[in-house]
């Protein structure tokens, strides 16, 4: 039976922790499974709950911080100090794991030994509401993706596909490859995924979902104006990160260094015209994000995206989003005519 060392970080999510614990060790059958909580010094008494939890069940131990370290550094300590078993997850206390998903992602690496990492569909829900339905079968199989191919793809999208909890780790491959960066805090999980997968093949669970993921004011990832630029400055530095420090192991890094560039500064631009297009300008002001794309990919004026801002800055912040609807259909108008036109000249009309 394949063993699973799951790492359940804690601050101020004491609330969470018993029905986190309990997906892990109560609802994964067919796995070994023992369980540790770091509480990073919380103020709201997580570490008493981790110590009631821990005194029922001999599987889960409790590191309880004297002072705050820092979620990396909480990470760190228990993937690559405390975790032992076969595979390693890290989840959240405020997220859980779907029923029989550690077994049917163990079933996956025990068959296919070439794979670090297997990740699956994750729920996410948002918090204060019911748990939405999960798919808990054994689905319709697995996909195994060359680890280059997997890797190359995150480069030419710009963004990953993980949020995290879905994740289960080859531990052996965890300890090669070392923990998370601590100058990523915003973007350490795509760039984690990234450098895994320059070593070894990424495994895919199809037709059953992996892990519940919550979502709430005090998630990772923000939605102000300033957590967006975090956001894109920090996914631009994971890449940079992965390409300086594992570019050897890359097949065509210089390609997906260009491709990745061009797409975050796609994104940028994108942003700016959203702001437009929803009436918040105010909050999201464009010239950081033009500034960005500037820098990410300097001929950014030839982009499509950047045509599109400045045609919304003809139209003005205050009459875009009553015209979006007019714009979109005329663009895409033209996109459909241009198409039209492109395959009867490929039928040499």
């Amino acid at each position: 039976m394949s063993t699973v060392s799951v790492v359940i970080p804690c601050y101020n999510y004491g609330h969470y922790l018993e029905d986190c614990v309990r997906s892990a060790l109560h609802e994964q059958p067919g796995v070994d499974v023992k369980v540790l909580i770091i509480d990073d010094a919380s103020p709201d008494g997580s570490g008493a709950v981790a110590e009631k939890l821990a005194a029922t069940d001999p599987r889960i131990e409790v590191r309880v911080h004297q002072q705050n370290q820092g979620h990396i550094a909480t990470y760190n300590e228990g993937l690559l100090e405390w975790a032992d078993g076969d595979y390693v997850v890290l989840l959240s206390a405020d997220d859980r794991l779907v029923p029989g998903a550690l077994r049917r992602a163990a079933a996956l690496m025990d068959a296919h030994p070439e794979v670090g990492f297997t990740y699956g569909r994750p729920i996410h829900f948002q918090h204060g509401k019911p748990l939405p339905p999960a798919r808990t079968g054994d689905g319709t199989g697995w996909d195994v993706y060359p680890g280059q191919w997997w890797l190359a793809r995150r480069f030419r999208e710009g963004h990953g596909c993980i949020t995290s909890p879905e994740v289960v780790v080859r531990t052996s491959l965890q300890r090669q490859v070392g923990g998370y960066d601590p100058e990523l805090p915003h973007a350490g999980d795509i760039e984690m995924w990234m450098r895994l997968a320059a070593h070894a093949d990424v495994g895919h669970v199809r037709g059953a979902d992996a892990a519940y993921y919550r979502l709430h004011g005090q998630n990772m990832s923000a939605t102000t104006f300033g957590g967006q630029m975090d956001d894109l400055r920090q996914c631009r530095a994971a890449y940079e990160s992965v390409l300086a420090k594992h570019g050897e192991r890359i097949e065509g890094a210089a390609e997906l260094d260009a491709a990745v560039h061009r797409k975050l500064a796609r994104n940028a631009l994108r942003r700016a015209v959203r702001a437009y297009d929803r009436g918040r300008t105010a909050v999201v002001p464009e010239e950081e994000m033009v500034a960005f794309a500037a820098e990410c990919w300097p001929d950014y004026r030839s982009l499509p995206e950047w045509k599109g801002l400045q045609l919304r800055r003809r139209i003005g912040a205050k009459a875009m989003p009553y015209l979006q609807p007019l714009v979109l259909t005329a663009v895409y108008g033209k996109v459909r005519e241009r198409l039209w036109w492109a395959s009867w000249k490929r039928r040499g009309i």
